[in-house]
């Protein structure tokens, strides 16, 4: 069975609006059979979203695996001092996205990465709901990745559930980052890792 993150283009196409508030704010956006949480506001990104300062983010910020362009959206229309770039390897994600951006009236960059593969600069903030079912060595190279990505001092902020292995997770990242469980809900943890250099 295809999964979100194959880039599968033979997945039927039934376009749908998925609906949702997030800070007070409506939020409408397209989604799609084939693409992360087709049919909701992930709550997993919900709370990753609301422990992080959205209003005292600046500079450039990397959201690596968009998916339909939950996490940009949001950022880009809380906070427009931001320089945000969206990433992913699913080209229907990706269109959706730009989609999704003109319906936000937002100016994003959008383009295909598989992870870090077409990024070619380095970020005040790395934001991502890494891929799961994508296996352990895609989500070490999401995250253990980040490092090269990030500018001195700049920040990876991700949510793993831990039944998912965060803890094992947060161990491998301390080798190279200052690590914080900034929140935990209902299984979800949301870490900070600050690049150490």
């Amino acid at each position: 069975m295809s999964q979100y993150f194959d880039n599968d283009k033979s997945i039927k196409s039934e376009k749908r609006k998925i609906k949702f508030y997030f800070k007070n704010r409506e939020f409408n956006l397209i989604s799609d059979n084939g693409v992360f949480s087709k049919d909701r506001f992930d709550y997993g990104t919900r709370v990753l979203l609301e422990s992080i300062d959205i209003d005292n983010l600046s500079g450039d910020v990397l959201d690596l695996g968009c998916g339909i362009g939950v996490v940009g959206i949001i950022l880009g229309t809380i906070n427009n001092n931001l320089n945000i770039d969206m990433v992913d390897v699913n080209e229907r994600a990706i269109s959706l996205t730009k989609d999704n951006l003109v319906l936000n009236k937002l100016d994003n960059n959008v383009f295909i990465s598989d992870v870090y593969s077409d990024i070619d600069k380095k970020y005040d903030f790395i934001i991502t709901n890494p891929p799961i079912r994508a296996g352990k060595d895609v989500i070490r190279k999401f995250l253990l990745g980040s490092y090269d990505y990030l500018k001195d001092n700049g920040n990876l902020y991700f949510v793993m559930r831990k039944d998912h292995g965060v803890k094992s997770m947060i161990k491998e990242l301390e080798s190279i980052f200052d690590v914080e469980v900034m929140n935990k809900d209902k299984g979800f943890y949301i870490i900070k890792c600050c690049k150490k250099y």
